[in-house]
């Protein structure tokens, strides 16, 4: 992989362009959206300041030696600042919603419909395999996944691959609900689940993520960084003995990491590499690919509704995906849109947290197969 031509993007403009003007006006909206309408401001605050920052001319900030291209190097081309962040999330997860209910699993696997049919059609519009399966990564609806199979199959993409996955995220309140609505019927919004808690033995917790890790990695070695580190971190969270560890985890690594990944995500995003066609379908794929995951939970969900005699809440299926926990709480607000004593969120963070699970071992599976193609 061409990591010399990347570095190329993150390079301080001599001149200022009308293209880089308009970046910085994408930038200064981006934070506007963190700000003013609170759509996820830690990704978006950064990215935004970023976009700016590198479109300045002769600032010296995004050149090869400036600020910009020593995060680039020390944190994505060396894939730490994904996997860093992996282990802040997976201390801030609990899968203890997925073991009470396993079959939610089932969710987490149809929510990742979108990155499987989006890569096929990525192929269809003239996109080379690794880059396909680059752009079908973002419906995965998981940054630091996106971040690190682009890096290791196109890293040319970087750049509009993880604005998107970072942006789509931030805007599951609004994609989300217009799709739950138009697949599922009123009855089928209306049913109420009631939640009875099954004891998971602390045995249990502490099992989960050691065992997850050991037969990803065995299934697919190439998804290891990436499961290890997100099952690792909920291990000092499940573990009781670490908890400073674990909230470290959870605090000051996730929170620096961001921040240095947010502004790196935004130094890719320069005017003159960022504004042509190629760009816009991305950006265009990647919002099809979210989507189509989030329907192929709901109609999954549906299917399970059947199955269940009616006693299964279709709505529970869009949570598959790994927007956690924002993708249960839309579960939750648009059942009681419909029925205000309908109480969906524990069931829904099942289904978010296999979501989670399933968008690593998705990303994992796309990594295997396209070494194996290799």
């Amino acid at each position: 992989m061409d990591f010399d031509n990347l570095l190329q993007i993150v390079q301080a403009p001599t001149l200022l362009t009308w293209k880089m003007v308009v970046m910085m006006m994408a930038g200064g909206v981006l934070i506007y959206l963190g700000i003013a309408k609170d759509y996820e401001p830690v990704l978006l605050i950064p990215i935004g300041f970023g976009a700016i920052l590198t479109n300045l001319p002769l600032t010296g900030i995004a050149g090869e030696d400036g600020l910009f291209g020593v995060l680039y190097e020390a944190g994505i081309r060396t894939e730490l600042f994904p996997l860093l962040i992996f282990i802040g999330i997976g201390a801030m997860t609990d899968f203890g919603p997925l073991l009470e209910n396993p079959k939610m699993a089932f969710l987490g696997a149809a929510g990742q419909f979108g990155i499987f049919a989006t890569l096929m059609l990525a192929l269809v519009l003239g996109f080379q395999l690794n880059e396909a399966a680059s752009i079908g990564i973002i419906g995965a609806i998981d940054g630091p996944t996106a971040i690190y199979v682009s890096t290791k199959l196109a890293p040319h993409l970087l750049g509009p691959i993880a604005v998107a996955a970072y942006s789509y995220m931030s805007l599951v309140p609004i994609i989300q609900p217009p799709v739950m609505r138009l697949l599922t019927t009123d009855a089928e919004r209306k049913v109420r689940m009631p939640y009875t808690q099954r004891e998971v033995s602390r045995l249990a917790r502490i099992l989960f993520p050691i065992i997850v890790t050991i037969i990803v990695s065995l299934i697919a070695p190439v998804a290891s960084p990436l499961i290890a580190t997100l099952m690792f971190g909920n291990l000092l969270r499940v573990s009781g003995v670490v908890e400073r560890l674990s909230e470290s985890a959870q605090n000051e690594i996730a929170n620096v990491t961001t921040i240095f990944l947010g502004l790196t995500i935004g130094s890719t995003m320069t005017g003159n590499n960022f504004i042509h066609i190629q760009t816009l379908s991305i950006l265009a794929i990647g919002l099809l690919a979210f989507v189509l995951d989030t329907a192929g939970g709901v109609l999954f969900g549906k299917l399970m509704y059947v199955l269940s005699n009616r006693q299964f809440n279709p709505l529970i299926g869009a949570a598959g995906i790994s927007a956690f926990p924002m993708s249960a709480r839309i579960v939750q607000r648009l059942g009681q849109v419909y029925d205000f004593e309908n109480f969906l969120l524990m069931h829904a963070m099942g289904a978010n947290t296999a979501g989670q699970l399933g968008s690593v071992v998705a990303g994992g599976v796309v990594l295997a197969l396209l070494s194996g193609m290799g």
